[in-house]
């Protein structure tokens, strides 16, 4: 299967153009402004000097890249002279301080400290990036001043890795290049980034100098405790873990390494079967940002970093080409409509780094002379942080958020995500006209397309169609149809999770369609004394501020009372109204309670 690509796809009004234009027109002057005013900008000069401001993070180039990238992707469907230009001005200063042999980092640049010793200092991480934004800038407009600069520096890294072996170690300790290789060996059609990449990802978790004992929390962490042929699970930092295997799919798809594919299949199936929250978030520990045992999905405390949703969304698409089956589509529609737009306000300005599913404010007051600590997530976006690769991250998934939309596989056209839009390939035509996530109703026009297939997704019980289908691996199949109306039967219901999920024993979450819903203090008062009734009337109602649907459920709550503890059989409990929003909404209306998941009555 292959996926169209964005610019062959255009949105039309509704949800995902209106967040698209938010990102275009707010959300990426907001993160060039932040990363102007702590000097991440500036630091591409490479003038820094010790006792000045903004002393360079060594991460700090990876931030601005996906910028750059996402850059890429506005001015490759619109002409933007200011956006291009201040692109151009970052990329003359890479190409000013570039060194001679093809070697660029901000950092090791301005600190003195010798380059390729440290393999968790991120050189490789940023080169990828810089990589990828210059494949990307290049696509767009044709200039090739980056695509040098970065051909120059893959040069550089292949003779230093792969042929002399001279660095401090072998392979990188953030991965992220794996996979930029492979796209620079889409561009180039030079097949040394190929085997390079290939290099990195074969030499994981075997090579002397990277060893670490395999049973030690540090390699997992890695993904250094098995050679990529042997893993089986997803384990480590999560961002790091879903590059990763980004980079061997693309390599396997590239390669026809039948072995490396199967490895993916296992990986995302553990992932989609016991480490993934219902929102698509993933990484339920702030210890290593990382993936745990399964079923091990605490709420207040989750992870579930922005990047890692992202990168799920990317490592499920690259699946998806692989082996087309729904499955991997509804796991791109979960982590886009709940965990990766809850990454950003809806005033497109500020950011989630961690994305919790309960946040209970009471714990913020607790006594400062306790010796019990507990990592508890930040209540409100920011508009940057020390640690700032989420923003930029969103805005490079929302610059091309339409690439997930179709696909084609052989003959057939394919509608993976329902966003309203028009997309054209090899003189094949479709228009998608619906209001979705609202509700469920589209109309599908398509003209030199003989067989459509369109996605039943996960949370759909009844389909209908004024147009005969037959289903196959999750999809509606219709053929020789040119002009179909479908509705996807969209309802308020209540989901409990697997009861090896201790967390959420005994509650339930309100989902409508692909959106989970959240209760917040500021509609409901204490959200912790609230119980969802089951089977109760849950009513919908369209909120324009927010952009969705809003729901009220049947609830009850618990009396208040001055006892510590009361009889079960004298607990007083009133009915109590439920108002619902949806969770990637939550937090925009200052500090409050939320919870997702409600015990039920």
């Amino acid at each position: 299967m292959k996926s169209i690509k964005f610019s062959n796809v255009r949105l039309n009004d509704g949800f995902w153009k209106a967040k698209q234009e938010l990102n275009r027109h707010v959300s990426m002057n907001s993160v060039r402004k932040r990363f102007t005013d702590t000097g991440r900008i500036a630091a591409f000069g490479c003038d820094w000097k010790k006792g000045m401001p903004n002393e360079p993070h060594y991460y700090w180039d990876s931030d601005v890249a996906k910028w750059i990238e996402a850059a890429a992707y506005i001015l490759t469907v619109s002409e933007d002279k200011e956006l291009e230009a201040g692109v151009d001005d970052i990329i003359d200063k890479i190409a000013e301080n570039q060194w001679d042999d093809g070697y660029f980092n901000i950092y090791f640049t301005v600190s003195g400290e010798k380059r390729f010793t440290e393999r968790n200092a991120h050189e490789l991480y940023c080169a990828g990036h810089l990589m990828e934004a210059a494949v990307a800038y290049y696509e767009a407009l044709g200039k090739r001043k980056l695509l040098d600069c970065m051909i120059k520096y893959a040069d550089l890294i292949y003779d230093i890795f792969k042929e002399k072996r001279c660095a401090a170690f072998a392979t990188p300790g953030h991965e992220e290049i794996e996979m930029a290789l492979i796209r620079l060996y889409r561009c180039t059609k030079n097949k040394k980034y190929l085997e390079l990449a290939g290099f990195f990802l074969k030499e994981r978790g075997k090579n002397d100098k990277d060893w670490w004992c395999a049973e030690s929390a540090t390699a997992y962490y890695c993904q250094d405790h098995a050679s990529v042929y042997d893993m089986e699970t997803a384990e480590g930092h999560a961002v790091r873990a879903l590059y990763l295997y980004c980079g061997m799919i693309d390599y396997a798809a590239e390669t026809g390494d039948g072995k490396m594919a199967e490895v993916c299949k296992k990986i995302i199936a553990d992932i989609i079967n016991h480490k993934m929250y219902i929102t698509g978030g993933v990484g339920s520990t702030y210890m290593g940002e990382a993936f745990t045992i399964p079923y091990d999905l605490p709420n207040e405390t989750a992870y579930s970093e922005t990047c890692a949703s992202i990168a799920l969304i990317m490592f499920a698409e690259r699946m998806l080409e692989a082996e087309n089956k729904a499955e991997y589509a509804d796991v791109i529609e979960r982590a886009m409509y709940n965990c990766m737009l809850d990454g950003i306000s809806l005033d497109g300005k500020s950011f989630f780094y961690e994305n919790p599913l309960a946040v209970d404010t009471h714990k913020r007051g607790r006594n400062r002379s306790t010796t019990i600590e507990q990592h508890i997530p930040i209540t409100q976006r920011a508009e940057v942080f020390e640690c700032s690769c989420c923003p930029p991250n969103i805005n490079r998934t929302l610059a091309t958020i339409q690439r997930l939309a179709y696909a084609v596989d052989g003959g057939a056209f394919i509608v993976n995500q329902f966003m309203a839009s028009e997309a054209e390939y090899n003189g094949s035509k479709i228009r998608l006209d619906t209001d979705y996530p609202l509700s469920g109703k589209m109309r599908i026009q398509t003209e030199n397309i003989e067989e459509l297939r369109v996605r039943i997704p996960y949370w759909c019980g009844k389909i209908t169609s004024d147009t005969s289908y037959t289903e196959q691996n999750g999809y509606m199949v219709f053929k020789n149809a040119r002009d179909i109306n479908i509705e996807l039967e969209m309802k308020p219901v209540l989901v409990a999770a697997n009861s090896r999920v201790r967390d959420d024993r005994g509650a339930a979450a309100v989902c409508f369609g692909p959106v989970v819903y959240c209760a917040e203090g500021v509609d409901n008062d204490d959200v912790y004394s609230l119980s969802v009734k089951r089977g109760g009337r849950i009513t919908s109602e369209y909120c324009e501020k927010i952009g969705f649907n809003v729901l009220t459920a049947e609830g009850m709550r618990k009396a208040e009372s001055d006892n510590l503890y009361t009889p079960l059989d004298k607990l007083k409990t009133e009915p109590a109204p439920i108002k619902l929003i949806p969770y990637c909404c939550h937090a925009n209306r200052g500090e409050s309670d939320m919870l997702i998941w409600l015990t039920t009555a």
